[in-house]
């Protein structure tokens, strides 16, 4: 029993050093702070971001579409929380989400998924401006249209 035992008592793997995982202001890695600019982004910075869906959400985005155009909005429903399952964090499954919501009179529900939309669309301008189109008319719903216009706005809705 003790040899059994004694296996148990195998030593546990030493942790790591800690590493610091931000670089000081020293530092010129990836993570270092950018000076601001006033004349616009710097001639080296990234291109704006765009989101995509993957195919097997673009298939169902597709299924869910024709469920809609037939009038089964609890398909497409099914369908796009499907497609949700696959990619939690697209943006753009967020708006079609909030469409269907609208379409089926959740002016409530739309507009949870146009604010969650649009704080997963950071970076890219066009996903922004479907969200807040979509949080817009899901506000003009609920007869909130001074909210509405506000969102109208917004930088990235031009």
């Amino acid at each position: 029993m003790a040899v059994l035992l004694s296996g148990c008592l195998t030593p546990l793997p030493r942790p790591l050093p800690p590493q610091n995982p931000l670089p000081g202001p020293q530092s010129s890695g990836p993570l270092a702070p950018n000076p601001p600019t006033l004349s616009g982004p710097a001639p080296n910075a990234p291109p704006p971001r765009e989101n995509h869906l993957s195919p097997a959400t673009r298939s169902l985005v597709t299924q869910a579409h024709t469920l809609m155009s037939r009038g089964d909005l609890d398909g497409a429903s099914s369908t796009l929380d499907r497609a949700l399952r696959i990619e939690p964090n697209s943006p753009l499954l967020w708006i079609e989400l909030g469409r269907l919501r609208l379409a089926e009179g959740d002016a409530h529900q739309a507009e949870g998924c146009g604010r969650k939309g649009l704080a997963l669309a950071s970076g890219d301008r066009g996903t922004r401006s479907q969200a807040g189109r979509l949080l817009a008319d899901a506000l003009r719903a609920q007869r909130r249209n001074q909210e509405a216009i506000e969102i109208e706005r917004q930088p990235f809705m031009r």
